[in-house]
């Protein structure tokens, strides 16, 4: 694998019109994180600075994720990463290098997701820990908002197969074409019968004035932030429509 200093963000990517915001963390702590793509969104530190690692994927830096540092966007202020609708089309992308946790909560690392009434709508897991996961790519996506009707929680996910590996960068994505949510993993489709490619044809939810903001490494639940991820991440792209198998694997892969 290139390092960091010979590795670039494709052009192609750049470039493309359906690439809403892609971050790759270069800016010191105490800063925004100002996006490239076709809106130029700044992530804002929710809890205080993220501390910059001198270990990056796009570049020499990345942010360190710990528990207890997210970053936000008010919801206003990301109107074109407010993607709902029965015909909704996505694909959000992370690069992430894991360290443990002192827990063992599952780790949200980008999208529109508070667990709040009617304020679920699209975001990228790792470790959801629902249908007999753990450490997967997962990409959790609700119609309505709350919770699967008659469960407690939200359970409408695709969920791969394979552990994502701690401490080794990783590319980990999902895409939702308005039936089916699917993970992957480096690049890869990361098959799995019944949960990887996911069926789901509900569409996501508008979440309202109301809804959720975009954030990254950690979601609202049970009263308060939480669902931490934990390590460095290298950047985080948004898409408005899927990305090919074809278009992942480069984008995605590790090589």
């Amino acid at each position: 694998m290139q390092n960091s200093a010979e590795r670039q963000i494709n052009p192609k990517i750049l470039s493309d019109q359906g690439l809403v915001c892609l971050w790759d963390f270069q800016e010191s702590e105490g800063s925004d994180r100002l996006a490239k793509g076709r809106c130029s969104y700044s992530l804002t530190e929710a809890l205080g600075p993220v501390e910059r690692a001198e270990d990056g994927f796009f570049g020499q830096y990345s942010a360190k994720m710990e528990e207890g540092k997210y970053f936000r966007i008010p919801r206003e202020q990301c109107p074109e990463l407010n993607i709902y609708g029965k015909d909704a089309k996505l694909t959000v992308m992370a690069w992430v290098k894991r360290d443990r946790k002192l827990g063992d909560q599952c780790e949200s690392v980008a999208g529109m997701w508070n667990e709040e009434n009617r304020k679920r709508q699209y975001c990228l897991f790792l470790n959801l820990k629902i249908h007999n996961s753990e450490q997967q790519v997962c990409g959790h996506v609700s119609s309505v908002g709350g919770p699967t009707p008659g469960q407690r929680w939200c359970m409408d996910a695709c969920i791969g197969a394979t552990p994502v590996p701690f401490d080794q960068w990783q590319c980990i994505a999902f895409t939702y074409d308005g039936q089916y949510a699917c993970s992957y993993l480096n690049g890869k489709l990361d098959s799995r019968e019944v949960f990887n490619p996911y069926f789901y044809d509900e569409g996501i939810c508008d979440g309202g004035e109301c809804g959720s903001d975009f954030t990254v490494g950690a979601v609202y639940r049970l009263g308060e932030m939480g669902n931490w991820y934990v390590g460095l991440l290298g950047g985080v792209a948004v898409f408005d429509r899927v990305l090919t198998e074809e278009e992942m694997n480069v984008v995605g892969a590790m090589d």
